[in-house]
């Protein structure tokens, strides 16, 4: 793992399902520099599974997050295994015993990160892929007097019913594992992770993507050597499976409703949202589906909806296709620049 970050402890951090990390790390990355007036700060979360540095394919200085312009914090999600995760905490807290963290947990750390550590009253912009994007919407409710701007790809607000159907499949393929022992394995369950990478496989891209074999032009010989070597290379790439079933938990149960004060209604907390959205699901994402994303703008007073074109499905977001980042990156010019 890359040692090119820092980590801000906050000491006794209750989280809103009632336990406490004792502390909280929060691990970040920076890249740029803070101007004089602290005017220049970007957020940029993780998603399920994502460490900082797999974030850094959109910033460059030749794209809209320039880091010779802007300066960019990267904070990694509770569970990842760089933050306070299963895998990293002690006992109590450790393994299977890590405690349920909510996606309004996660910015409200990144919150005091950004304002106690940094002295950052005001943010230029929050963005962020899948999971990412679902805490943009989250510091837009949350923070609304910081956040004027928020660029939310391939991801949601609220966590849909059908959404919920696949990360059940991927918690009970890890499960499944005998190796797992209720989350008190020795070494890593394997088969589990393997199977619930099989499971990813058929959401993570379209139909089309496979009916056109486009895993071809990214190297891979065959359908099963892109199952192989891309999907389960993705889950055993240093990914732990408590880990991953505890960030499952957060994102099967994001809901910007469940901002203290708004009671669970997910509409009332859309339409909070002062921010001006550029809202960006992609054509044929299986996991964040258009019609989705159309209900959630018309709840937000000040949104746009733009389609991520072509058949990339969920990873249009993940900066491996140049047309599909050269499309993302031009809306967040705009959206920067507006």
């Amino acid at each position: 793992m890359p040692k090119d970050f820092e980590v801000y402890e906050i000491n006794d951090f209750v989280l809103q399902q009632g336990a406490t990390l004792r502390p909280a790390k929060l691990a970040f990355r920076t890249y740029g520099s803070l101007n004089s007036d602290k005017s220049n700060a970007i957020v940029y979360p993780t998603w399920y599974s994502g460490r900082h540095w797999e974030n850094e394919w959109l910033i460059r200085p030749d794209q809209a997050l320039n880091p010779d312009k802007y300066f960019i914090i990267v904070p990694n999600m509770f569970g990842n295994g760089v933050s306070s995760s299963p895998s990293n905490t002690p006992a109590p807290y450790d393994g299977p015993h890590f405690p349920q963290v909510t996606v309004y947990d996660q910015v409200r750390a990144q919150h005091q990160l950004v304002t106690a550590h940094f002295g950052i009253s005001k943010l230029v912009a929050v963005l962020g892929w899948s999971m990412g994007a679902g805490q943009s919407f989250q510091w837009a409710v949350s923070y609304p007097e910081m956040v004027p701007k928020i660029l939310p790809f391939c991801g949601s607000a609220r966590t849909s019913e059908h959404n919920k159907v696949f990360l059940d499949a991927v918690k009970a393929a890890i499960e499944a594992d005998g190796a797992f022992l209720n989350g008190e394995y020795r070494e890593q369950p394997s088969k589990g992770l393997r199977a619930a990478a099989r499971v990813y496989a058929g959401w993570g891209f379209s139909q089309a993507f496979y009916w056109q074999q486009l895993y071809k032009k990214m190297g891979y010989a065959s359908l099963e050597d892109f199952l192989v070597g891309y999907w389960e290379g993705f889950f055993l790439d240093g990914r732990d499976a408590n880990n991953l079933l505890a960030m499952l938990w957060t994102w099967r149960n994001g809901n910007v409703g469940n901002t203290p004060g708004f009671n669970g209604d997910h509409e009332a907390a859309l339409a909070s949202i002062r921010a001006k959205a550029i809202v960006m699901p992609a054509e044929r994402d299986l996991y964040f589906p258009v019609d989705d994303e159309v209900y959630e703008v018309s709840k937000m007073p000040n949104a746009e909806f733009r389609v991520i074109p072509g058949v990339w499905g969920h990873f249009a977001g993940a900066g491996i296709n140049a047309v599909d980042t050269a499309f993302i990156n031009a809306a967040l010019a705009e959206l920067l620049d507006a």
